[in-house]
């Protein structure tokens, strides 16, 4: 699975919030293998410079041979929204292929 990491301003893009994502991801890799082909990651400050819960996730899942599965969520920081997103595109691809099979 390739993993793309991209931040908008407000959202510091360093290598401890790489190694969180790519360890996070991990458990969807080894539930889903190879029917995930890419996973798009973007964080952004929807309230700059505000605080509380303002970091937006976007996550992305394309699965070979379906539509992607795309989730947003919020959160105070960066890692639980990246948590929490990953748990929400778990159940929608769950949900998607036991449609198809």
């Amino acid at each position: 699975m390739h993993i793309e990491i991209e931040t908008a301003a407000g959202v510091e893009h360093s290598a401890a919030l790489e190694e969180h994502v790519h360890n996070v991801v991990a458990r969807l890799d080894r539930r889903f293998g190879d029917r995930i082909t890419r996973l798009e990651v973007f964080f952004k400050d929807v309230r700059p410079g505000k605080g509380g819960v303002d970091k937006a996730c976007t996550l992305e899942a394309r699965l070979a041979g379906m539509d992607p599965v795309v989730v947003e969520t919020l959160s105070e920081n960066v890692y639980d929204a990246v948590r929490e997103a990953v748990d929400k595109v778990e159940r929608a691809i769950d949900k998607r292929v036991g449609r198809k099979a």
